[in-house]
């Protein structure tokens, strides 16, 4: 998978009820495992949609693999996925395989060839069993899986999760993390809980939008540990 300027943001702003929520970001992240860390309100999930190309910047430009995410959305579709906190909020069709061949048409490929394609990304992780299950009746961790296998199965180069293990319990998501740990895209994880973040390649922290530390995630996520400590809470997750 590509990853030299895998994502890059030049000068990218974006306001919400007239609060500057992202405020002049120039990045290059090339990263193989990026993470972004901060407090409720520091635009964690909003630079993760910026990047995706679900928001538009007020000013700025997003790139992901060379591709301008919200001029050339095709494009974008192919080099990026993205993970949402609550797969409730992406799964849209009754079926597993419905669910999966979605993503693959969009991409061009034929309804028929997307179910096939969707059932050989099924019977690789060992769930073939599932493409006929109705999407409601999976657990919750069962539908975390599902999203993950449908953005697999799209091939993207880079993947943009945000909270990725909130509300699962601790085999699922050690699971869901073992999976997560051999891929070969590059992956960029918004979260809380700075342990998810450990042997990290590179860590930001953000700051009311801002950039506050960037660098190696032992050492960024030390001192990020240490203020929101000192902020009064013995566990940085819950600030």
């Amino acid at each position: 998978m590509p990853q030299a300027e895998a994502i890059e943001l030049n000068d990218v702003t974006f306001s919400r009820d007239g609060r500057r929520v992202i405020d002049g970001l120039t990045l290059s992240l090339n990263e193989r495992r990026i993470g972004i860390v901060g407090r409720n309100g520091s635009g964690k999930s909003t630079l993760l949609r910026l990047i995706a190309g679900l928001q538009a910047p007020d000013q700025g430009q997003v790139r992901v693999c060379g591709v301008d995410v919200m001029r050339e959305r095709k494009a974008a579709i192919r080099a990026l996925g993205i993970l949402f906190q609550n797969p409730d909020h992406q799964i849209i069709f009754p079926t597993v395989e419905e669910e999966i061949a979605f993503g693959l048409t969009q991409l061009g490929h034929p309804r028929s060839e997307a179910r096939t394609r969707a059932r050989a990304a099924l019977a690789a992780h060992g769930r073939e069993d599932w493409a006929a299950r109705a999407t409601h009746t999976l657990s919750q961790g069962q539908r975390h899986y599902l999203c993950l296998m449908a953005v697999l199965a799209m091939e993207p180069a880079v993947i943009l999760l945000d909270e990725p293990f909130t509300g699962l319990d601790i085999p699922t998501t050690l699971q869901l993390n073992r999976l997560l740990d051999e891929l070969a895209q590059v992956l960029v994880v918004v979260t809380h809980d700075p342990a998810l973040l450990a042997g990290f390649d590179r860590v930001l922290w953000l700051d009311e939008g801002r950039l506050r530390d960037d660098g190696a995630a032992d050492e960024v996520l030390a001192r990020f540990t240490d203020e929101m400590r000192a902020l009064g809470g013995a566990d940085p997750c819950w600030q």
